[in-house]
């Protein structure tokens, strides 16, 4: 089927081919103007007059407004005010779990001298726990961040995983150099834990990897959640 645009008002009429037969021609070619004729009104049966306008998918997409991609992007507010959202998640879940490990060591009737025994056993428990704490708080850090930025709420999300992780690195580089002034780690009463140094390497290592990389995730996640909700209220609007 060949199409061609056209008038809307000659959409639905079939084009037609007109020949004329000269009055002195013979049988002969009287006949040839004849199939000539059929042969045109069965080649223009074929062509579909449509409106004049160029397909939908050749359509040029509807320009943004300026004023709205100003909006957009990385927010400074947004990230910071999530990244106190975690930290304070991270407080209130860490007090619960404490509070919940605290009942069940007394009706378990579980001791230090118990942890003590198996310390591989409760070092894991310790370390799994306060990584899915963590995660969790920065899930909700970044879910406020991207209910307060509105749009590319992953990227506040991210913004949230990134002030904590600069404030990190300040508070470690405090703390060093306090720790080189006044010595403060030899006041520390550390348990004497029955471990290699070689396996306590190792298992910190595997916690901060997983520590870094789950609440990076849980942050860009939650931050996609947060926009979510503001993307269903423009869905109703349109």
């Amino acid at each position: 089927m060949v199409q061609q645009y056209g008038d809307t008002a000659t959409a639905t009429q079939p084009v037609t081919a007109t020949m004329q037969v000269p009055d002195d021609a013979d049988a002969t070619t009287t006949k040839r103007y004849e199939e000539a004729r059929a042969a045109a009104h069965r080649a223009m049966s074929n062509v579909t007059i449509i409106p004049d306008q160029p397909p939908a998918l050749l359509q040029p997409e509807p320009a943004v407004d300026p004023e709205l991609l100003s909006y957009r992007g990385f927010k400074f507010g947004a990230a910071f005010f999530g990244w106190l959202i975690a930290i304070a998640m991270s407080v209130l879940l860490t007090l619960a779990v404490s509070a919940a490990a605290f009942g069940t060591a007394e009706i378990l009737d579980y001791t230090r001298a118990d942890a003590e025994a198996q310390p591989g056993a409760a070092g894991i428990t310790a370390a799994t726990v306060g990584v899915l704490v963590l995660t969790l708080a920065f899930y909700a850090g970044g879910y406020v961040a991207g209910r307060l930025a509105r749009f590319d709420g992953g990227r506040n999300g991210f913004g949230v995983w990134m002030f904590a992780f600069l404030f990190s690195v300040l508070a470690a580089g405090a703390g060093a150099l306090l720790n080189n002034q006044y010595d403060l780690l030899d006041e520390v009463n550390r348990p004497d834990v029955s471990l290699s140094t070689d396996t306590v390497t190792t298992g910190g290592i595997i916690a901060a990897a997983a520590l870094v990389v789950l609440t990076l995730m849980f942050a860009i996640i939650g931050g996609k959640a947060g926009r979510r909700y503001h993307d269903k209220i423009d869905r109703l609007l349109d």
